[in-house]
């Protein structure tokens, strides 16, 4: 990282919720074996590997990292701690937002009192809830300041969502999204794109009325496509679907923490654009969410003032090239934006299902070879990070 990333100093962690599956049948383990679980607890080091609501899935958290260098190292750690205690207990680890064709009546919930109030709560919304997603948390300045960046941000979720899309499937089904697990997700209140907050104050009443009205008990029960932490002093990105390819989500944390970074300097002249009104953004997160991101940059001539971003990828690209330097993640940024010109996960799961079809595999068959692809893929990385280097060198 060079001297210039010392006047906007980012911290960055990340959280992975991952799928444990059977490696014979390729649906998901109902009731895991819990040495999975103590096996992390004891190899974790200084990361964390927590149990999440149903009992297939499995979520990781990162140490705080200090450089995007440091989140691929972090990522290659966790990934190996998990994948290798799954193997070890009989079960393969998937990194998606569905499983193509598993079944939620199945799926039993956690014994935990959070969830199962959840449970008490929302009943059907969560039953449906077998998702999983990439959180990005980054630390930076003051309160104040991490709560104007965040709305200043807000523009920019559609797409790092539509980016980071690995949920074309459900249950089965071919959904006619890209990123299907925000349909699901949307079943909870207090989801999607907040409204905009232009102070720390802000937020705070808001959260104060919550409270008052026995909504939820803290910020942590806010499931907002991006908010600030309720335990950490950062601005945790949610829309993310879980991100397959390591790779492809080293570059969406080099994404956020870049757009960050310059959002931070336009912060300091005073030059931020003014905020596009929500209803704007909630129909862009809906359109990557159906189509992905090639929309947003397509006739946008007369959008470019309302919306306030560039006008196309590259210019985006140009837009950060100050701050990928200063952070020393140009070839990981450069990665993150080609994805929308050589597919998401979502795409290359689609294309897989339909060859197999062409092929002469029924539906089940062809959703087994996905569930396949997906398997290898989250198993794509190794101690010093060769291949991830070799690719990302490949990109650049």
């Amino acid at each position: 990282m060079t001297d210039s990333s010392d006047h906007f100093p980012i911290t960055l962690g990340v959280e992975e919720e991952l799928f444990l599956v059977d490696p014979q049948s390729g649906d998901l383990l109902v009731d895991p074996d819990m040495g999975i679980f103590e096996t992390c607890a004891a190899t974790c080091g200084p990361h964390k590997v927590v149990r999440e609501f149903f009992r297939c899935q499995i979520e990781t958290n990162t140490r705080v990292c200090h450089s995007v260098a440091e989140v691929r190292t972090a990522l290659q750690e966790t990934r190996r701690i998990v994948v290798d205690a799954a193997a070890r207990h009989g079960a393969s680890v998937m990194a998606s937002s569905t499983h193509p064709f598993a079944a939620w009546q199945a799926q039993m919930v956690t014994p935990s009192e959070r969830y199962q109030r959840f449970l008490a709560s929302f009943q059907d919304a969560v039953r449906h809830f077998v998702i999983n997603g990439m959180h990005v948390h980054a630390g930076f300045g003051d309160p104040n300041t991490r709560i104007v960046v965040m709305t200043a941000l807000r523009r920019y979720l559609p797409l790092l969502h539509g980016l980071s899309s690995s949920s074309p499937f459900s249950s089965g089904r071919e959904t006619g999204f890209k990123s299907y697990r925000l349909s699901l997700l949307s079943a909870l209140p207090r989801t999607g794109m907040p409204n905009p907050f232009y102070s720390r104050a802000d937020y705070d009443h808001l959260m104060a009325e919550y409270r008052r009205m026995g909504f939820v008990r803290d910020g942590s029960e806010l499931w907002w496509d991006i908010r600030p932490s309720q335990f950490f002093p950062t601005i945790e990105l949610r829309i993310c679907d879980a991100c397959t390819r390591m790779e492809d989500g080293v570059g969406l944390v080099a994404l956020y923490a870049c757009l960050i970074r310059w959002l931070l300097r336009q912060a300091r002249m005073g030059t931020l654009p003014a905020e596009p009104p929500t209803e704007l953004i909630e129909e862009e997160r809906w359109i990557t969410q159906r189509h992905g991101v090639s929309p947003l940059f397509h006739h946008r001539s007369c959008d470019e003032d309302r919306m306030g971003r560039p006008h196309t990828l590259e210019e985006l690209r140009e837009h950060l090239a100050e701050d990928a330097r200063a952070l020393d993640c140009e070839a990981e940024l450069h990665h993150a934006l080609t994805l929308a010109r050589d597919g998401t996960c979502a795409d290359r799961q689609l294309d897989l299902y339909r060859h197999r079809r062409q092929e002469g595999d029924d539906h089940q068959k062809a959703l087994h070879h996905v569930v396949d692809l997906l398997l290898t893929h989250t198993k794509e990385h190794d101690a010093q990070g060769t291949t991830l280097g070799k690719n990302l060198n490949q990109t650049a």
